[in-house]
């Protein structure tokens, strides 16, 4: 039966760091890291995968926290399931949830129903927000770099015979922005 202590941190996008986790996960213990840059709503993810396929019964599984892990209840639960199936412990440090006990896996089924519902939260918030927007006329997104002036322009060289990359290269956009421009 193996004792490893395996930690998992995980960022969502590349210009967020994992030294915080990496630190605690280290200072309580871990043995081995694996390091996600990954959404957390996806249930694969490259380093989670292969963290999954190197435990052995007795091993220790360490997040910082459980959002971490995951944010559905449903995706928690299952890796949960599959852990106790796999006679591997969970320990989530800021949450202080330890699954070698019965009191550890209760609050461990309670946060992670908790974690799903923050997380709908945040989803309703944000639509309502949208909504919000374009009733007051705004749209989402980043704003075109084609102005009308820019198209004008470009319509107006293109048919005076320059090359589509040129006038590209003046206007500083993309040849297939001014592709796109040319027909509109």
């Amino acid at each position: 039966m193996s004792n490893l202590r395996i930690g998992y941190a995980r960022v969502s996008t590349a210009d967020q760091n994992h030294n915080a986790q990496k630190d605690a996960l280290t200072k309580a213990g871990a043995n081995q890291l694996f390091m996600d840059t990954f959404t957390g709503s996806k249930s694969s993810r490259p380093e989670l995968d292969k963290m999954l396929n190197s435990l052995r019964p007795g091993d220790t599984v360490i997040v910082t926290r459980l959002d971490r892990l995951g944010r559905s209840a449903k995706d928690l639960l299952n890796l949960s399931s599959e852990f106790e199936s796999r006679s591997v412990n969970l320990l989530v440090l800021e949450q202080n949830i330890d699954t070698s006990n019965a009191e550890g896996k209760l609050f461990f089924t309670i946060i992670s129903a908790m974690a799903e519902f923050e997380r709908s939260l945040i989803s309703v918030r944000t639509r309502e927000g949208l909504a919000a927007a374009r009733s007051r006329g705004r749209k989402g997104g980043r704003k075109p770099v084609m102005t009308i002036a820019k198209t004008a322009a470009a319509k107006t060289m293109y048919s005076s015979g320059r090359h589509v990359s040129e006038i590209a290269q003046v206007l500083g956009v993309s040849r297939p922005t001014i592709y796109k421009a040319l027909n509109t």
